[in-house]
Order: structure tokens, then C-alpha cells, then sequence
């Protein structure tokens, strides 16, 4: 990868489980099977063996992609942006189209995509297309049904949080 996988503490955390609960729940009971149905004989007509092997290998794919994507991950955590006027990682973006219809989007990593519920990969059109913009700027992005026009709205971001000093 030539470019960092930007992702916030949240998108760290779920891939970070999701590797744990594969590595150390899953795949060992994979195994168990695995060695089980091995030990019951013919191997080419034993679906437990077959099934088990293919399912393996998935979860070993898996767990390889998500190791390459943790160790380039690059996690920002969005409370912290020093500029809070300009559309950066982790916004959480109000923007207008042409026609004044409305849609929120918050700019997450690659990895924490949702466009259902309105979060944005950083790499994605749209998201590149709104870096750096602020209040009132206008924004066109050329989408797979053609080229639109964007006016941003507001700006926010999660708010920092303070913690008490025990001393």
C-alpha cells in the first residue's frame, strides 16, 4: 500500500476484534473439526473434512487482510482536529444539492464504510471531493450518474473530551 489507511479509534477497535474473535475463538474450533473429521476415514467424500478446509482457508484469508490493513492503519481520532471550519478525516458533513435536498455524511476510513447510514470512506468521491472545504463553499463532483454540485452547510465534529485530573 502506498498510501496510509486512515481510520478512527472506533474503525481500529472493530477491526482490531474481528481479528481477535477469528484468530482466537473460530479458527481453533475450526481446527478441532477439522482434525476430527480427518480421523473419521475417507477424506474425499467427508463434507465436515471438505467444508472445514474451504472455511479455513477463508478465515485465513481474512485474518492476512486484516493484519495488512491494521499495520497500515493510521488512526486520527477526529475529536482532535485543530481545524474545525474546513472539511477534514472524521467531519461530520451537512451538504445541499442543487435541488436543496439535504444529506448528512461523516468522512471515516475506507474500512468503516456505510453508506446506508451515511458514513463515507475518506477515498470515495464524494469525501474527496469536500476535503478542505468550509461553510458556504461549492463543491462538484463528477458521480457514477453524472456530475453535481454540492454546497456545504455545516461543519461538525465529535467533541473533545476532558478528563478530570485525579490528583
Amino acid at each position: 500500500m502506498d498510501q496510509p489507511n486512515y481510520i478512527t479509534p472506533a474503525g481500529y477497535a472493530a477491526l482490531s476484534a474481528e481479528y481477535r474473535q477469528l484468530l482466537g475463538e473460530e479458527r481453533p474450533k475450526l481446527v478441532d473439526v477439522i482434525s476430527w473429521a480427518a480421523g473419521n476415514g475417507d477424506r474425499s467424500e467427508n463434507g465436515d473434512y471438505i467444508y472445514g478446509r474451504k472455511r479455513l482457508r477463508e478465515i485465513d484469508r481474512r485474518l492476512a487482510w486484516l493484519a495488512r490493513r491494521m499495520k497500515a492503519a493510521k488512526v486520527i481520532d477526529p475529536a482532535a482536529q485543530p481545524d474545525r471550519h474546513r472539511v477534514f478525516f472524521g467531519a461530520t458533513v451537512t451538504i445541499a444539492d442543487e435541488d436543496d435536498a439535504e444529506r448528512v455524511l461523516t468522512i471515516v476510513g475506507d474500512d468503516e464504510t456505510e453508506t446506508g447510514s451515511g458514513r463515507i470512506g475518506w477515498g470515495a468521491p464524494l469525501a474527496r471531493a469536500l476535503r478542505g472545504a468550509a461553510v458556504g463553499d461549492v463543491r462538484r463532483v463528477i458521480l457514477p450518474g453524472g456530475e453535481k454540485e454540492y454546497e456545504v452547510i455545516a461543519i461538525a465534529y465529535p467533541a473533545t473530551e476532558r478528563f478530570a485530573s485525579t490528583d
